[in-house]
């Protein structure tokens, strides 16, 4: 099987090989044999309901600095190609959402991956909170008087973005924070959306395990332990990769939330949880593919693709 493959991504010159999932996707897929078109969300077009883009030929090469060679603009049909990887970076935006909306119009005649209606409609922040009694305490508003009854009844908190990412502008907040006022005003200037307010878990400082589910199945997991003096256990921000295993509560937590990831379409999603703690399901762009295989884990990428072929053959 030959595929046509379009990766809609962030700018392709600007990503860090190492540890990037999509560029992991896109080795995969060429080894496999399939033609790989790039394009960027800025690129794409509707006319009269067909959705275009403006893409490129791609080939890859796991070589820093010279990871890639372009050919020409092609304007082509979405509806013409075999497999949309839906794989740009958030925020989570209004840009992010229309491009969704755009997908949908070729999904599932075209295979989008991972399905935009729920890429939408499961924004990570949002969808995890279906599983409450899987969440440490969770707060979701941007109302003052509730957080300060939440931090009252919790005592350390973390404060983020709703639509944040990469561990951006996530806080930790003490129980008697002088600080608290200020963040809030900073927050409130900033954001226009509610915010997460969650209870603090110390255990962070031992690590934040990302497990990867292929289809609803767990199929590996790395530990991200934070640098010193940070909450933030994020790659991007410092957090070491550590080697690790599911434990039984973790896999409680696959079990539970799988058929429902199987049942929306979402093929590549990497859950985060902490000390036992569900704490975010990320389905818009999920990461963790590189740093697995590094460690000695699964090379998920052979598995995501087995998973696509196997859905596009049926």
């Amino acid at each position: 099987m030959t595929l046509n493959v379009a990766v809609q991504m962030d700018p392709i010159d600007k990503i860090n090989i190492a540890g990037d999932s999509t560029f992991a996707l896109m080795l995969e897929a060429q080894a496999r044999g399939h033609r790989l078109h790039y394009y960027t969300p800025d690129q794409l077009s509707m006319r009269d309901g067909r959705v275009t883009a403006t893409m490129r030929h791609v080939t890859v090469q796991d070589v820093k600095g010279a990871h890639f060679d372009l050919g020409e603009p092609e304007k082509r049909d979405l509806a013409e190609v075999d497999v949309v990887l839906l794989r740009q970076d958030p925020p989570f935006d209004l840009a992010y959402i229309t491009t969704t909306h755009l997908l949908e119009r070729v999904h599932p005649r075209t295979l989008v991956v991972n399905n935009p209606q729920h890429v939408r409609n499961a924004p990570e922040k949002i969808f995890v909170t279906e599983f409450p009694d899987l969440m440490p305490p969770t707060l979701i508003t941007r109302d003052k008087a509730e957080i300060e009854a939440f931090r009252a009844e919790h005592g350390e908190i973390v404060m983020k973005p709703l639509y944040g990412n990469g561990g951006a502008a996530v806080f930790k907040v003490a129980e008697k924070d002088p600080n608290f006022g200020s963040l809030y005003d900073l927050f409130s200037v900033t954001f226009r959306e509610p915010w997460v307010v969650q209870r603090f878990l110390p255990q962070v400082s031992e690590g934040d395990k990302r497990i990867i589910l292929v289809d609803g199945e767990p199929l590996g997991a790395v530990n991200r332990v934070p640098a010193a003096n940070d909450i933030r256990s994020n790659m991007v921000r410092g957090g070491a990769a550590e080697t690790t295993q599911l434990s039984d509560r973790e896999r409680e937590i696959c079990s539970r939330i799988g058929p429902a990831l199987r049942e929306m379409g979402l093929i590549f999603v990497g859950i985060d949880v902490i000390a036992g703690n569900l704490t975010e399901i990320n389905v818009t762009s999920p990461t963790g593919l590189r740093a697995i295989k590094r460690l000695g884990g699964p090379d998920l990428a052979m598995s995501i693709w087995e998973c696509i072929e196997d859905k596009l053959a049926r």
